[in-house]
């Protein structure tokens, strides 16, 4: 298996498939402490990043450019269809093109929002497939939720802890000394992967529900002529209340989500 210290050493490149809002701040957040290649498949987004070009950081629209590196993170999106059912096709691509290219000693770490099950369940037999290659024994496989938190200065990826999991102890391990070395906030090892996919599931559906909730209530109140804001205002003097304000739900995930949970219930 790949280690840190051969990331570290630059003997070994971290690779990042998908150059949104997820995994441009994470490829430049990776690229302080590892050579990393970024590959995406929209053209014009890498002749845009191409400006950026260093010795650190590669951007690139070459998909055989992932056969240079030995771990390999994927943060493609995870939206819903038109009848409102979970899209994975971008990720079922992606696992598709990183396991044409997969080597022996590899580690690819999933950050797509998913329904719990969907790693071991859709990716991994993807990568098998299209390697040719054994899941914990040839490669191995983790997966880490993102995080991000788009136009917000204040919890970058570096300050919010990241939760990781993993095949077996040695993926775990891994993990938490790579992104450990990148996000001083901390680290949080989880018991399985499904755990981990369950957690992102419940931080997005959570927040959801909430924001339905409060805007119920605003109604309720407005028809009493009674000030939401007020009334949140109040209740927040509580230690145990969590306050919301009445307004849309915003993100890309947060709106979604509930739906990939209902489809796996």
């Amino acid at each position: 298996m790949v280690t840190e210290e051969l990331l570290w050493t630059k003997a070994e490149r971290v690779a990042i498939v998908g150059l949104g809002y997820v995994g441009l701040p994470l490829a430049k957040a990776f690229s302080k402490y590892y050579r990393v290649i970024g590959f995406d498949e929209d053209l014009e987004k890498i002749q845009l990043y191409q400006g950026q070009t260093s010795e650190a950081f590669y951007p690139t629209g070459r998909a055989d450019d992932l056969g240079c590196a030995r771990f390999i993170i994927v943060a493609v999106p995870t939206p819903a269809t038109a009848d409102r059912k979970p899209d994975l096709s971008c990720l079922i691509r992606a696992s598709e093109t990183v396991g044409a290219r997969l080597r022996r000693g590899s580690v690819v770490v999933y950050e797509s929002t998913v329904y719990p099950g969907t790693t071991e369940s859709v990716c991994i037999p993807i990568l098998e497939r299209a390697s040719g290659l054994r899941y914990g024994v040839d490669f191995f496989v983790g997966y880490s939720p993102e995080r991000v938190n788009p136009g917000d200065p204040i919890h970058r990826i570096e300050e919010v802890v990241k939760v990781v999991s993993g095949t077996d102890y040695h993926t775990v391990r891994l993990l938490s000394q790579v992104y450990g070395r990148v996000i001083p906030a901390g680290i949080y090892q989880a018991p399985t992967i499904m755990v981990a996919e369950a957690a992102k599931m419940f931080e997005n559906v959570q927040r959801d529900v909430n924001i339905g909730l409060i805007n119920e209530l605003s109604v309720l109140l407005n028809a009493m002529n009674i000030d939401t804001h007020a009334v949140v205002e109040a209740a927040s003097t509580k230690w145990n209340y969590a306050p919301y304000e009445p307004g849309l739900v915003g993100g890309h995930c947060i709106g979604v989500d509930s739906l990939y949970l209902l489809d796996c219930a």
